[in-house]
């Protein structure tokens, strides 16, 4: 059964990665000075959209860090290549893929430090305001304690209609490195469950998710 997972899990990642890459050859363009980057000339979101995921957007002082960074990597998966990828993964994942089947995308920016560095503190207190800012409920801010992750920062954001999940960012901080991950469907709870480790979407611990 091993073989076969890693069989599958090679053309998944080729088709992820194609996309990604295509995707990086958009050019970035400023959206205003508190509006962050979008790709191309995505309209950035008005008041109304507060409620919403808006793949597009990213808190302001993403861009900042993203100078500081000493490498850095951001991409977006739509739904058409997120149900290409789904239609690689073996019939033992068929939770995850019906999970896939209800997203609209997903978009991942990674930010790497340098060795005697990391993300500026005050930045990322800033991105974890800029969420709070825009109504999304903070179900989860924990650290990991011991082994090779000792110090990671996770926190997760929702937009709840309801039970239901419209969307969602996981931020992990660690000493030389922050992800902000957004996914954007018509989800639940343990659709984003699902999704860790999945498309650039940082691992997490549910403990301490609140409810």
């Amino acid at each position: 059964m091993k073989r076969r997972s890693v069989s599958v899990c090679i053309p998944v990642l080729s088709v992820v990665l194609g996309c990604a890459c295509a995707l990086s050859q958009t050019p970035r363009v400023p959206a205003g000075p508190d509006q962050g980057y979008v790709q191309g000339a995505a309209p950035t979101p008005a008041s109304g959209d507060l409620g919403q995921a808006i793949l597009e957007w990213t808190p302001p002082a993403l861009s900042q860090l993203s100078g500081e960074a000493v490498a850095k990597e951001s991409f977006a998966l739509d739904r058409t290549m997120l149900a290409a990828a789904a239609g690689l993964m073996p019939d033992s994942d068929a939770d995850l893929r019906q999970t896939v089947a209800k997203l609209d995308g997903v978009s991942v920016h990674m930010l790497r430090f340098a060795v005697d560095g990391q993300a500026d503190p005050s930045q990322v207190e800033a991105i974890r305001e800029a969420y709070h800012l825009r109504g999304w409920k903070h179900v989860l801010n924990s650290t990991s304690l011991g082994g090779a992750t000792h110090g990671d920062i996770t926190d997760i954001w929702l937009v709840l209609d309801g039970a239901n999940v419209r969307g969602g960012v996981v931020l992990v901080e660690t000493p030389k490195s922050l992800t902000l991950a957004t996914v954007a469907g018509n989800l639940s709870p343990v659709d984003m469950l699902r999704l860790r480790g999945h498309f650039g979407i940082p691992r997490f611990d549910s403990d301490g998710t609140s409810r």
